[in-house]
């Protein structure tokens, strides 16, 4: 975790901006992105440097040539250890006019993160502010990941408003809910469609660094996590940038993010390569035919993005493959044929794990939409037994437009440090919610409908339709309630109105 006083140096930066005129959060993350980008890149430069003196050898890989451009200026000064010390408009000089160009030229450091830097832009407006944000990355303790990680994850939460094309963050203890639930293996190999700033493919680094310490002393292993394991697409270069730098930050040293209108191209050179799908994927209306894959069209014939979307997931994923993703409500219940289609793919031709109902305050303040996880197998060949259902009523925060948690920090998420109390349950849902999704082939096939989870009978969901929403399984108990008859009633209203006329003859005799 990042201090308090972390948090409050970056709090200084972010108003410093705003106030120097750069308004856009996402503008002020890629800026500090940027600026951390060089100082990586000086660290690197550092270590080969220090390599080459130990062996005395010549360096292996330069990242900043040797002497000077062709206006007789040293390529050295363009380093984050030779211009942090610089008068403020001499570094303001040497970033914008020197350090940015270099930048949109450089092959990099053979991170994906390098390939998205041909248009670098940069837009902060004055020394003083450049100066500021410079001494602040200087003093934070880059080396150690968590804290890097820790740091650039706070940055992110403070976007504040949504991004374009319907892009919005998914809270991190929703994230964890999800990679703890499908529980990702060394070998797994992960995708996200939609990736955005990269948020599910971090947690599911961070919980196979937690859960498999052993697996990245192997030099195979260590090489399929840091090169091959996490894939991640986005067709906003923005979102490029900012995702591949978190994995960065997170110690993946060269994940596969990159360009990819994940709904237009087809994919047939990316089908069953897979192994598991974490996506929250954007539900910003419908597109026109001609511009949807070809491939998306042949398995459901729709427009709907929420829909061409779980189509692409059953399409990338490898037979026993899995999938946690998000989706609006009306996937689960809405009456086209193309979402009765989908609905009976996954519960006829794959196999259909669970529903997980989250309450509708979840993505607030970005949009107040009902939405659920979906969890499935591809199978190709059915296998859907009982689908496991769960309402989460709370999830550890207000459902308002603020936000704020319900519970102190050791309480929240789906694996809280403290274990949760029956009041704390009533705020917090989720580590109930993953405890039992481990019992669903278990005791929760034992549990009435009028819980808060429970299991449907494939047979039971044919015979509704495919329909998976939870209300139509969910048994509501109704109180019975005694209620007077009708003759006491107005017996009783008889016996007021005779004392409102007895009252009103007494007050005419008192005023006559």
């Amino acid at each position: 975790m990042i201090t308090g006083e972390l948090k409050s140096k970056i709090d200084r930066v972010w108003d410093a901006f705003w106030s120097g005129g750069i308004s856009n959060p996402l503008e002020v993350i890629e800026q500090i992105t940027y600026l951390l980008f060089i100082k990586r890149l000086d660290d690197l430069h550092t270590l080969e440097e220090n390599k080459a003196n130990r062996l005395g050898k010549p360096m292996e890989r330069r990242i900043f040539p040797e002497g000077c451009d062709d206006q007789g200026r040293k390529y050295d000064d363009l380093r984050w250890s030779h211009f942090k010390s610089a008068a403020p408009a001499e570094m303001f000089e040497i970033v914008g006019q020197r350090v940015f160009p270099f930048l949109r030229t450089l092959g990099g450091d053979g991170s994906t993160y390098s390939h998205h830097m041909k248009d670098a832009r940069f837009t902060i407006p004055n020394p003083a502010l450049l100066a500021r944000v410079v001494d602040m990355l200087d003093h934070i303790p880059m080396k150690d990941r968590d804290t890097k990680g820790d740091l650039y994850e706070y940055m992110l939460s403070k976007i504040a408003t949504a991004g374009h094309n319907g892009q919005f963050r998914t809270s991190r203890h929703i994230i964890q809910l999800m990679v703890e639930m499908m529980a990702p293996t060394p070998t797994d190999e992960i995708c996200d469609p939609a990736c955005g700033t990269a948020g599910f493919l971090v947690e599911a680094g961070e919980y196979v660094r937690r859960t498999h310490p052993d697996a990245l002393f192997d030099a195979v292993q260590r090489k399929h996590f840091h090169e091959s394991m996490f894939h991640g697409f986005d067709f906003d270069s923005t979102m490029l940038r900012i995702g591949s730098m978190n994995m960065l930050l997170h110690g993946v040293e060269n994940p596969d993010i990159r360009y990819r209108d994940s709904l237009a191209e087809n994919v047939s050179n990316e089908s069953e390569k897979y192994s598991l799908i974490l996506a929250n994927p954007p539900f910003a209306g419908s597109l026109d035919y001609e511009t949807t894959s070809k491939d998306l069209q042949r398995i459901v014939k729709t427009k709907k993005t929420e829909l061409l979307f779980l189509a692409l997931f059953l399409r990338l994923l490898k037979p026993g493959g899995r999938a946690a993703v998000i989706v609006p409500d009306g996937v689960l219940f809405g009456s086209s044929n193309a979402h009765k289609d989908l609905r009976r793919m996954l519960v006829e031709d794959q196999k259909l794990d669970g529903v997980v109902k989250l309450p509708s305050g979840t993505f607030k303040p970005y949009s107040g939409v009902s939405t659920a996880i979906l969890l499935f197998t591809k199978t190709n060949s059915g296998g859907t037994d009982n689908v496991w259902f769960y309402e989460v009523t709370a999830d550890g925060w207000s459902l308002d437009d603020k936000r704020t948690p319900l519970l102190p920090a050791e309480k929240l998420g789906p694996v809280p440090d403290v274990a949760l109390a029956e009041d704390g349950h009533t705020r917090n849902n989720l580590p109930d919610a993953l405890a039992r999704w481990f019992r669903r082939d278990g005791d929760e096939l034992q549990r009435a409908r009028t819980e808060q989870s429970f299991c449907v009978p494939k047979a039971d969901i044919v015979e509704q339709g495919y329909d998976l929403s939870l209300n139509r399984y969910k048994e509501v108990v109704h109180e019975e309630v005694e209620h007077r008859s009708p003759l006491d009633i107005l017996a009783d209203l008889e016996r007021l109105e005779a004392e409102i006329q007895q009252g009103m003859s007494d007050l005419k005799a008192f005023l006559a």
